[in-house]
């Protein structure tokens, strides 16, 4: 019976001993081995590692590509004017060993806080050499290659490598003067630019009335040169009927515009006329004007 206890414990103690000295890591991990704080081992890669049970402890890390978003963060352009940037960055752990030293034992969470204030300072550096327009147009592309080896040069110390850097948006922060004097720019300029399709709205428009009143001239005085046309040849037809009817008939002739005379002059029924009775427009009233 007491061999048997003997072998149990032999067993137990030789499971744990076995459990102490293995350990595995994953796909996305690498990890480093320290012998009583000292690190031994390092850049392990995924699979299973054998270490000394009690006096060796494994750390782990991600070794996928971790990201960084802080909050929007306002810079000064080389105008003095205030920009609110917001960015994030894609990083990774290159040195195991350096990162665990220089991120108080490889925490995540303090790395980011180191990092963070490197990639504010280099964008910082950036944006003071650039106006606010150069910032505008090139915040998403020009920038992002500078960035990357200002940051770099300082993230190796941490044991990381910034990959990426980008910019989500670079807006006018609320509370300052700038946008005001941007949004009063604006409507200057739309106002210039409506001021001036106004007045090429208006000065076309000048062309076309006066245009138009042109030909409405042309057109006035050529149907008024037709219409002459047309009354001269009507009162030389009008003459020659006339005349042609007067040589037939001179005295019947006479008689018939001595009526029309009198229609035209009585047409209204309430004409008086005071004539002599022997005038001659009174002719044919006359007893003898048979």
């Amino acid at each position: 019976m007491r061999n048997l206890t003997t072998i149990v414990v032999v067993v137990v103690i030789g499971f744990l001993l076995l459990m102490g000295s293995t350990f595995i890591v994953n796909e996305s991990q690498t990890a480093l081995v320290l012998n009583l704080g000292k690190v031994v081992r390092t850049d392990l890669k995924p699979g299973l590692h054998f270490k000394l049970p009690i006096v060796e402890d494994v750390r782990r890390f991600d070794r996928r590509i971790l990201s960084l978003d802080d909050a929007p963060e306002r810079y000064l352009t080389a105008e003095k004017k205030d920009v609110e940037v917001d960015f994030f960055v894609k990083w990774r752990i290159i040195d195991v060993t350096t990162f665990y030293t220089a991120a108080s034992g490889g925490d995540e969470g303090a790395a980011k806080a180191r990092l963070t204030p490197i990639v504010k300072n280099a964008l910082r550096n950036e944006i003071n050499q650039l106006d606010l327009a150069a910032v505008v147009s090139s915040g998403r592309s020009d920038l992002t290659g500078r960035l990357l080896k200002n940051i770099n040069v300082a993230a190796s110390t941490l044991g990381i490598e910034v990959l990426d850097v980008r910019i989500k948006r670079i807006n006018l922060p609320q509370d300052s003067d700038i946008l005001v004097s941007v949004f009063n720019r604006m409507r200057a300029e739309r106002t210039r630019v409506a001021n001036q399709l106004r007045a090429e709205g208006e000065q076309a428009s000048q062309g076309i009335r006066a245009e138009a009143e042109r030909e409405r001239q042309v057109l006035l005085a050529d149907a008024e040169r037709d219409a002459q046309a047309r009354r001269g040849e009507g009162d030389g037809r009008a003459a020659e009927v006339g005349a042609a009817a007067y040589g037939q008939d001179a005295e019947f002739y006479a008689f018939y515009r001595s009526l029309e005379a009198y229609r035209n002059s009585l047409a209204d029924g309430k004409t008086v006329m005071v004539l002599d009775p022997d005038s001659e427009f009174l002719r044919y009233f006359g007893k003898d004007s048979r």
